[in-house]
């Protein structure tokens, strides 16, 4: 497989203006004759969706949500980082770029982030014009606060809501369009396979899952938006509808799959109850601006009720082990930090699972109604759920899986290996490297909507020999009936078998093979176990579950079973993605590769590169490709927020 990353030449701060003013141009009424697929209708490809309609192109856009306004960007609460440098305390571009490359851990491509950092100022501007609320001073200027792994205040907000209201604006833009003509929308329509023929992506196969209908729909390209795979655990802050199936999908008809043992554990969730959850609750990470981070310094104390623990007694873990960064240390650190105390048996809460965040001194600081003004919706949520006031005593709080840097493989312009297929957003795995920064995801998916995909895929229909009045191929095409008929097959098999287990049992056994095996911390004996009891844990899926009711109507417990088909598969290319980078860098932590006080010790001379791998078949081991990363102008350094 090739893997061409196609980063333009030049000076690494001009790359993206150089490659801007000599792309190849479609003119308007060209425009009308090309029609682009969307899938997915979270940030970036609502995002997409809109831009890619206002400029002329024919957009039909597909989420398997009974609405747009449902995709998973809406939970997103803290923030999205920007360039700006309006608190005036050193930000700038290269200063945005510097610290998502080395929040990464050195493993993402510099043209990629830096170009990531550039475009952050535009999306401020765009927000604000579409009408998102975004906090203001008491001057009416718009505010900032800070985000792990950063040194500046760079993150604009909307209380803990900023997904959400970010999300209203790109759907206000995609209605627009909606409204105009330019966008046929199908809501409740689930993407089930990528339709590619002689190399060049065609069309993809749905299902309506109102009506169970299956059918087909051709373009010129198609963009795949559709999130990450933190589901594949059970257990995530994802909704409960986040899937692989799409990307999975695709990477079966041939587009690469990079990097899928980049997962991030999220330090800031509300802790595990029992069996009973379905899901887990992110706390954002806005919070540990105010909050402090502290679990008993004598394990005998951790019964004990917070207030009876005097302030000599508290182990302040985050300022104590990173003075420099203190509670704003980023994810991957501080997560295991928060894990290390727990395995010393200093943990809090029902198994010893937790650690405080403490607002005792923000309270006294500044007092609890602006504690409340800045964090109200956040305290509210938690109380609700835990039935304890975050403001009379310290939150509990603990890791978990919340988002994923590995997906689809693409270059520069954000297409795959496979021709005509674009990936946006976390369903890619191009800006983050082995960790993401607070904030940053946001950042991402509008920067691949807004400001990314209408030059590259303008670039792609400009510079290529396509004619889609005389090359379009239409769903009349063998290839189109071919796909079509395998979906079906996949169904009928899933409704044939009549077993015993559900599938969310099944989901349930492979999230917790996945959590206890290549979770927080990976061995080389950990990852092969957890190989072996995926492929344990699929065979006997297919044997034994059980999904009822028909494929035609609605039958919720069918989609959960194709998902769930899908993560068992997709679970043991992730653990032999563990188990094949043998280092530790961001989220991916190898006990074997550590340095003597326990943090990540990377290995640049073998692993410096995106290992990109290519599908063979059903129980086929899979081949290993990579995509060596080179750094001119930041050189790799040990990472350290000491």
């Amino acid at each position: 497989m090739k893997l061409d990353s196609k980063i333009p030449g030049g000076p690494l701060a001009e790359k993206w203006t150089g490659y801007k003013k000599n792309q190849k141009l479609v003119n308007p009424a060209n425009k009308r004759k090309y029609s682009v697929i969307v899938v997915g209708t979270g940030l970036a490809g609502a995002a997409a969706s809109a831009t890619l309609a206002e400029l002329g192109y024919h957009v039909s856009t597909f989420c398997f949500q009974d609405s747009p306004r449902r995709a998973h960007s809406i939970a997103a609460q803290g923030g999205i980082n920007a360039a700006k440098n309006y608190p005036n305390d050193g930000d700038s571009v290269y200063r945005l770029f510097y610290d998502t490359l080395k929040g990464g851990d050195f493993r993402a491509r510099e043209a990629n982030v830096h170009r990531l950092a550039e475009v952050s100022v535009n999306i401020i501007d765009q927000c604000v014009a579409q009408g998102v609320p975004f906090a203001r001073e008491y001057g009416g200027l718009l505010d900032n606060r800070s985000f792990g792994g950063a040194q500046v205040s760079r993150t604009f907000y909307c209380r803990g809501q900023t997904g959400q209201q970010l999300l209203l604006g790109a759907y206000q833009a995609l209605s627009r369009q909606i409204g105009n003509g330019n966008v046929k929308m199908f809501p409740r329509t689930e993407m089930l396979d990528l339709v590619v023929v002689d190399g060049r992506t065609r069309g993809i196969v749905v299902r309506d899952l109102a009506t169970g209908k299956i059918q087909s729909y051709a373009a010129d390209a198609v963009v795949l938006a559709t999130g990450g795979y933190s589901n594949v655990y059970f257990l995530s802050t994802n909704a409960i509808g986040c899937n692989v199936s799409a990307t999975y999908r695709a990477h079966r008809r041939g587009a690469a799959f990079a990097n899928p043992c980049y997962t991030q554990i999220h330090p800031t969730c509300i802790p595990v109850t029992g069996d009973h959850q379905s899901k887990l609750t992110l706390m954002s990470e806005s919070l540990r601006n105010d909050g402090r981070v502290w679990v008993p310094k004598n394990p005998a104390d951790c019964g004990k009720h917070p207030s009876q623990i005097p302030e000599a007694d508290r182990d302040y873990v985050l300022e104590r082990l990173y003075p420099s960064f203190g509670n704003l240390a980023p994810r991957d650190v501080s997560s295991r930090a928060a894990k290390r105390v727990c395995d010393d048996g200093r943990g809090v809460g029902p198994g010893g699972r937790g650690v405080y965040l403490d607002f005792a001194a923000a309270i006294a600081r500044m007092g609890q109604p602006k504690v409340a003004e800045k964090y109200g919706n956040l305290f509210d949520m938690y109380q609700r759920i835990t039935g304890e006031n975050g403001y009379e005593r310290p939150m509990r709080i603990y890791p978990a899986l919340h988002y994923t840097m590995g997906g689809l493989w693409v270059d520069y312009e954000l297409m795959s290996n496979l021709d005509g297929l674009f990936v946006l957003g976390e369903a890619n795995f191009s800006d983050h490297g082995a960790n993401r920064l607070g904030a940053s995801a946001l950042m991402q998916g509008l920067a691949d909507g807004y400001f990314v995909i209408p030059y590259t895929l303008t670039n792609y229909f400009a510079a290529g020999k396509y004619n889609p009045d005389k090359d379009r191929l239409t769903t009349d095409h063998a290839e189109f009936k071919r796909c079509e008929a395998e979906v079906l097959g996949q169904v009928k098999k899933l409704l044939a078998i009549k077993g015993k287990k559900t599938a969310v049992e099944f989901h349930r056994e492979g999230g917790k093979i996945l959590w206890e095996n290549v979770g927080m911390a990976r061995t080389k004996e950990s990852c092969e176990l957890a190989m072996a009891k995926i492929r344990e844990l699929r065979a006997e899926f297919w044997t034994s579950v059980n999904v009822p009711g028909t494929h035609e109507d609605l039958n919720v417990a069918l989609e959960r079973a194709g998902r769930v088909a899908d993560f068992l598969e997709f679970g043991e290319l992730l653990a032999r993605d563990a188990l094949t980078r043998e280092e530790s860098c961001g989220g991916h932590f190898r006990e074997e590769y550590q340095y003597p006080d326990g943090e990540a010790r990377r290995d640049d001379e073998k692993f410096a590169h995106a290992a990109a791998w290519e599908y063979q078949g059903p129980d086929k081991a899979p081949i290993r490709n990579e995509e060596p990363l080179t750094f001119d102008v930041v050189k790799p350094s040990v990472r350290s927020y000491k």
